[in-house]
């Protein structure tokens, strides 16, 4: 559970209590984005996708495309050599009674991401949160909601000629950025967290893969030969632009595990796979607002003496690099240090997500938007 306190305009402090590290609570300090958002003139009808070889960079002067694009990092690729694999993914399709392999699987996962109904670390496997993602796209789009892909989703899904035209699988050239990323061993206690200078990655598959939204066994699947050092080019998963629509409004679906975000107009614009609570910790009822936004939010962790240590930030601090805090006291949205256990664990009451579908909820996200749990 969470316990918010303002302490200013600029810091927030958050207290946590998570299966790890109970009783705890984070100190969480702001960057310079500009929060306020303003209405997109993108619509859901009108699919941003990716242009000139260009990943994560939503076009548009809307304050919601800013502060996405401070908030996400340009991933700048091309189609050139592509191995033969790659190539079957990008022009696989799907025909009803196949069985979902691997390669159509990766592809409907790509579809189901760029449509806005995020399924988590692409795998290209069929499994739980691709099947939520599919239902919440069958949800937003007046379809029937089923257990398995049926040709009327299919079809939905692959009408959009942009859409469709874009490249599911990609070459991209490792810079010395990309593999020179500080990275650390994390420690198991708290305390010694807290001498970090940052909860870095702990490898730099961690990091690769978090950039690209895969799993860290697909990346080292689609380069099995590779050494990933600068100037290598490898083949990863496109993410394609994330909603670039104001969220005025999100439902924590505690059955679905799955957060549903809307527009203004209550139109279901986005989805992400999340986690709500426990048993043991459960969620709050009711409706509530969010407060304070925070980019890369410190974690204080407070021992049973009471004595306090600054987790600092980072994607493995606790709450990952996102905190959304809500108008009730000790809950918010926030990210996660593990991606591939969204909607697969327990929380402590409040919504987890993957880091990026919680940086893509920080940029569109209302300041007063409304918060129901479900």
């Amino acid at each position: 559970m969470y316990q918010v306190k303002k302490i200013s305009t600029a810091i927030a402090t958050i207290g946590l209590s998570t299966a790890f590290l109970m009783s705890h609570s984070v100190a969480a300090t702001p960057d310079n984005m500009n929060t306020n958002q303003a209405t997109s003139t993108i619509t859901n009808n009108n699919m941003s996708p990716v242009t000139n070889g260009v990943s994560q960079q939503p076009t548009g002067d809307s304050k919601t495309v800013n502060s996405l694009n401070k908030l996400l990092p340009t991933i700048k690729y091309t189609t050139d050599n592509l191995p033969a694999m790659a190539e079957k993914v990008n022009t696989a399709t799907w025909k009803t009674g196949e069985k979902i392999n691997r390669t159509t699987g990766a592809k409907l996962q790509a579809l189901l991401n760029w449509h806005y109904n995020g399924v988590g670390p692409v795998d290209g496997y069929w499994g739980k949160n691709t099947r939520k993602a599919m239902q919440a796209f069958q949800k937003a789009n007046g379809l029937s909601v089923t257990e398995d892909l049926n040709n009327e989703t299919w079809q939905a899904l692959t009408k959009n000629e942009k859409l469709m035209s874009q490249p599911v699988l990609v070459s991209y050239q490792l810079s010395e950025a990309d593999v020179n990323v500080k990275t650390i061993t994390i420690p198991a206690e708290a305390e010694e967290k807290a001498e970090l200078e940052g909860m870095y990655y702990e490898s730099l598959m961690e990091a690769l893969a978090e950039k690209f939204h895969v799993s860290e066994e697909y990346l080292k699947t689609l380069n099995p030969n590779a050494k990933f050092t600068a100037g290598e080019t490898i083949t990863v998963y496109n993410p394609g632009n994330p909603n670039t629509k104001s969220v005025s409004r999100v439902v924590a679906d505690k059955n679905t595990e799955t957060l549903y975000a809307y527009d203004d107009n209550n139109e279901l614009i986005a989805s992400y796979p999340t986690t709500v609570g426990s048993t043991a910790t459960p969620s709050p009822t009711g409706t509530h607002t969010v407060k304070v936004k925070v980019h890369e939010p410190n974690y204080t962790y407070t021992a049973d003496d009471g004595t306090k240590s600054i987790i600092p930030p980072g994607p493995n601090n606790p709450v990952g690099l996102v905190w959304i805090g809500l108008s009730k006291p000790t809950y918010g949205i926030h990210g996660s240090p593990d991606p591939s256990r969204i909607s697969r664990q327990a929380s402590a009451g409040c919504v987890r997500l993957t880091n990026w579908d919680a940086l893509a909820l920080l940029g569109v996200i209302n300041n007063d938007a409304t918060v129901e749990f479900k």
